[in-house]
């Protein structure tokens, strides 16, 4: 998740490897069944799919459940999965139907049907968990399911709907396990995807600390390959990954490593470095509740002035992230570079000004929380020292090691600023519109303003995305103007797999999917 010129950037991952014959790229024909173990930073917020939206909760209900609709490998354009077939029904992009697989079964032992599509959209809705995935459907007004075909009626038009519905928010769950009104709290999952979630474990905290997933014998879907047992290790710091991925504790590593460890790394012949380009970002996210101290549009653009990205580019992360100035990344149709065109350089002078006018006693002063991992905390810091600068803020930071519960505490308003990444859902502009700017966004910071609504429904009228790009680019320059969130960096995508191990290039490239089945062993 971006170059100035209007682009879409190749989804497949680069694979750079020096000194390794091509056979070893593929799986042996010997019978070693091990698990692969896979090592990340993500968190796991909830075995739920109406109660997350977030990157690790999403990598696994990629595996172990099924949406109508996914993505293959290297390709934009959502196919069945779930589903036999899908399209939109007449010229208003309105209305959206789904005809069913045939011989799907959930791993409980009953068949899918349209009924458990419509309960799961009904259900993920009307819970509306503030941590969940709502704010991704607020067009749709209702579903109907009739026999095996599923109609989805929107309230708007909307043509990246079927990429929403490739999505972890568009998760079919067995409506006789998973109730009505609230979350499920198992710690297991009754899903049809490709894997079986068969353990998982927590520390005493309730932090995941691994999950162990074996091939599902019965899924009937888009994936053709039959992968490998798998078990993904959960690392609460970047370090700890870093430490199991030397001590060849895991076979794949992906999300987080330390940047100073990756802008030193170099293939070999036992380490495959898979790299494609960035579809994470990173903000600055402001509380624009009436009781915040930023909550004033002039406090917001005074801090936009003041930061220098570059700096955070360079001396936290080593030059593997890019600067980035808009909300909207490069190599999406539309990227602009809005925030270099309204501060093309920290100006404290600038910054000074803007906060006077507003009427503001100097410092100001607000808290700004960060997850405690990898990196987040030399940002932090890095951030704090240029928004002091002149004096002309008081920052206090506040390190949150727990996630979930960071997540909570923004949902409820309770820090004035916080940093947080984007993880591309789907790869389309719209995904970094509505749920980070639009009304009822994902953030939950308050922002709410009728002329971005406005842009981003158009935006989402024209099947030819490109048709889009001019209101894509008034959106970013509002967004400019309004500084609900400041855009910091743009990040690359690094999977790291050993010698043994083959298609670790593939599983990740920037469509949302995490394909744990492409891993096999040489």
């Amino acid at each position: 998740m971006r170059s100035i010129r209007m682009r879409m950037v190749a989804i497949g991952a680069a694979v750079v490897v020096a000194g390794v014959g091509g056979w070893q790229l593929l799986p042996s024909d010997q019978a070693k069944k091990d698990p692969i173990v896979v090592g990340t930073t993500d968190v796991i917020t909830a075995l739920d799919p109406a109660g997350a939206y977030d990157a690790g909760s999403w990598a696994i209900y990629n595996n172990v459940y099924q949406s109508l609709l996914t993505f293959r490998q290297g390709s934009t354009t959502p196919v069945p999965d779930a589903a036999k077939s899908c399209t939109f029904v007449g010229q208003k992009l309105q209305t959206y139907q789904c005809v069913m697989r045939e011989g799907i079964t959930f791993s409980s032992g009953r068949k899918m049907t349209a009924e458990d599509v419509k309960y799961s959209f009904d259900r993920m809705l009307k819970i509306a968990d503030k941590l969940g995935p709502a704010p991704l459907f607020s067009m749709l007004a209702s579903v109907q399911a009739e026999g095996d075909t599923v109609t989805f009626n929107l309230k708007s038009k909307d043509a990246t709907f079927p990429s929403k519905l490739a999505t972890g928010a568009g998760a079919i769950v067995d409506r006789d396990q998973y109730p009505a009104g609230a979350l499920r709290t198992e710690n297991s999952v009754v899903g049809s995807g490709p894997y079986l979630l068969k353990e998982y474990k927590k520390d005493p905290s309730g932090r995941p600390v691994s999950a162990g997933l074996e091939p599902n014998p019965d899924y009937k879907g888009a994936v053709t390959r039959r992968g490998l047992p798998i078990t993904v290790r959960y690392f609460a710091e970047a370090d700890q990954l870093s430490a199991a991925w030397q001590a060849k504790q895991v076979d794949v590593a992906h999300r987080e490593m330390p940047p100073e460890m990756l802008a030193k790394l170099s293939p070999s012949p036992d380490l495959r470095i898979s790299t494609s380009p960035g579809y994470d970002t990173r903000q600055l996210n402001f509380n624009l509740k009436s009781s915040s101290p930023v909550s004033k549009v002039k406090v917001r653009e005074a801090a936009a002035a003041l930061i220098d990205r570059a700096a955070l580019a360079s001396a936290v992360y080593s030059g593997t992230v890019d600067p980035l100035f808009s909300v909207i990344p490069q190599g999406f149709t539309g990227h602009s570079t809005a925030f270099f065109d309204a501060y093309p350089k920290p100006d404290p002078v600038k910054a000074k000004g803007l906060l006077r006018s507003a009427g503001e006693q100097l410092p100001v002063r607000f808290d700004m929380a960060y997850r405690k991992l990898g990196a987040n905390g030399a940002e932090a810091e890095q951030l704090k020292q240029q928004l002091e600068r002149d004096g002309l803020f008081k920052v206090t930071l506040i390190a949150e090691p727990d996630w979930p519960k960071m997540q909570e505490n923004y949902a409820e308003g309770k820090y004035d600023a916080y940093t947080a990444g984007w993880l591309a859902d789907f790869p389309d502009p719209d995904n970094f519109a509505q749920p980070l700017v639009g009304t009822g966004n994902s953030l939950h910071n308050g922002y709410s303003d009728k002329e971005t609504d406005d842009i981003i429904r158009r935006t989402q009228e024209f099947t030819d995305r490109g048709r889009a790009a001019d209101d894509f680019k008034a959106l970013q320059e509002k967004v400019a103007q309004d500084v609900p969130l400041v855009p910091l960096w743009q990040g690359k995508n690094y999977v790291l797999g050993n010698k043994d191990v083959s298609g670790s290039q593939y599983l990740s490239d920037g469509t949302g999917v995490w394909r744990l089945w492409e891993l096999g062993w040489i």
